[in-house]
């Protein structure tokens, strides 16, 4: 029996994909223990740890990993897959993703490639288990998504090609059609894997990420992400139902609970869309006084909203209760007419020397206290795209304006700066790759934003 590494200051899913990969019956765990071990170091070493911003980190990249050879190692029990299948589809998910230096954050499957081809070491861990790295190029091209249209044909094409440059592929058609429905299981698989391990709280945070990293407006989170499930219930029924059914019970019932909730979500949506188009339900602004804000409750109520936002958007880690309290923070509340103004958003902000910003961000301004900074609006879930987000930031900016204030800076996706910048006095300042969330100023002399 082989033994086993473990490490106790690992990442949390790395000593279960060794436990995994020695249950499995890996002869070269070692081997394949090494390449885990250069993917994450590779990973942390670009900036794309368990802190970055985007879905496309190394959490995604093991939990893809882990949920492949998860349900890899019960089709072999079952007779479906053998050790080789096992082996090509562990070392294709491992890299699924590769492409550190990336200028998105989704991965371009074709930077994927050429880094692999490129990056020696990788290339020698490959030789090392003696893999066929044409058959892994082939399984990573099939992860292409969605697979129709233009994100097909090219991949499908390379595929083929491949397929001709291996000699264990080359004019063999059964062979190669085994590989395509390989590359088809780890596709499916990369898409359960992200939803498959944790509670309903946990998707929702990798749903927020992904929707920051693709530049999606709050408003179509949930939209999106139902359209992304029945998706892959429906179109893709047959591999679906095979991986989920190669997953124990609990993983499984994982990720229908989430697919479940997030339609549920989308219910709530229409419902409260509803009632604002046809049921006279409106929102109200308020100028929330300082002895107002100093309650329990108001904090709580705002701190949970907070909460809500994309991670990469709660600008202030700790503090945010204190700060809610500070004389030199301007605040309005979005609330319901609901007979208990119930409050559903804010906008909040203050002096631009009160904020630390992104690295990489200079602001000509700072210091010279003429700036205030609006912080990220937040609002429930179900509230966003409703026109809330824009009453905010009027009375804001209006407020500003009356505290004497010039400009005012904030983050905004860039094409809705983009849109403003006909019509108000708006310029970018920093624009932020690969998130397009981007840092920009409103000269306030020039009219309310």
């Amino acid at each position: 029996m082989q033994e086993s590494h473990t490490d106790e200051n690992a990442h949390p899913l790395k000593n279960k994909i060794l436990e995994l990969l020695t249950s499995s019956g890996i002869e070269k765990t070692e081997c394949y223990r090494r390449m885990l071990d250069y993917t994450i170091e590779i990973f942390e070493n670009q900036g794309l740890g368990q802190e970055y911003y985007g879905y496309h980190n190394i959490d995604h990249e093991l939990e893809v990993t882990y949920i492949t050879l998860l349900a890899a190692t019960w089709e072999k029990k079952l007779g479906k897959l053998n050790q080789s299948d096992i082996e090509y589809l562990y070392t294709a998910a491992l890299f699924h993703d590769f492409d550190p230096q990336k200028s998105v954050d989704r991965p371009h499957e074709e930077s994927v490639i050429r880094f692999i081809s490129l990056d020696k070491n990788l290339k020698k861990l490959i030789d090392d288990a003696g893999l066929d790295i044409e058959i892994i190029t082939a399984l990573i091209l099939r992860t292409s998504y969605p697979w129709t249209g233009e994100f097909k044909e090219k991949p499908e094409i390379q595929m083929k090609e491949c397929f001709q440059r291996s000699k264990t592929t080359r004019d063999n058609s059964e062979k190669q059609a085994h590989y395509e429905e390989l590359g088809w299981f780890l596709s499916v698989a990369d898409r359960i894997g992200g939803y498959a391990i944790g509670d309903f709280t946990v998707a929702m945070e990798k749903a927020k990420k992904n929707a920051h990293a693709f530049a999606w407006h709050q408003s179509t989170i949930v939209r999106m992400s139902v359209n992304f499930f029945e998706t892959l219930l429906n179109n893709e029924s047959k591999m679906c139902r095979r991986v989920l059914h190669a997953l124990p019970e609990e993983t499984r019932k994982n990720f229908m609970n989430t697919v479940l909730s997030f339609m549920k979500l989308r219910q709530d949506e229409i419902r409260i869309e509803s009632e604002f188009e046809y049921e006279n339900q409106k929102f109200q602004t308020k100028v929330d006084s300082l002895e107002e804000r100093d309650s329990d409750e108001f904090i709580g109520a705002l701190t949970s909203i907070y909460k809500e936002l994309p991670q990469p958007l709660q600008l202030q880690k700790s503090g945010f209760a204190k700060s809610i309290l500070s004389p030199n923070t301007i605040l309005t509340t979005l609330r319901l007419n609901d007979g208990n103004d119930t409050i559903i958003g804010y906008a909040k902000g203050g002096p631009l020397e009160d904020y630390r910003l992104y690295a990489g961000i200079k602001d000509e301004n700072y210091g010279k206290q003429n700036t205030i900074f609006l912080e990220p609006i937040a609002m429930r879930l179900g509230y966003w795209g409703l026109g809330g987000g824009t009453r905010l930031r009027k009375v804001f900016s209006l407020l500003a304006n009356s505290k004497r204030y010039r400009y005012l800076t904030s983050f905004a996706l860039r094409d809705l700066i983009q849109k403003r910048m006909g019509s108000e006095n708006v310029e970018f300042v920093a624009m932020l790759d690969p998130e397009h969330w981007d840092y920009y100023r409103v000269d306030l002399l020039g009219g309310i934003v």
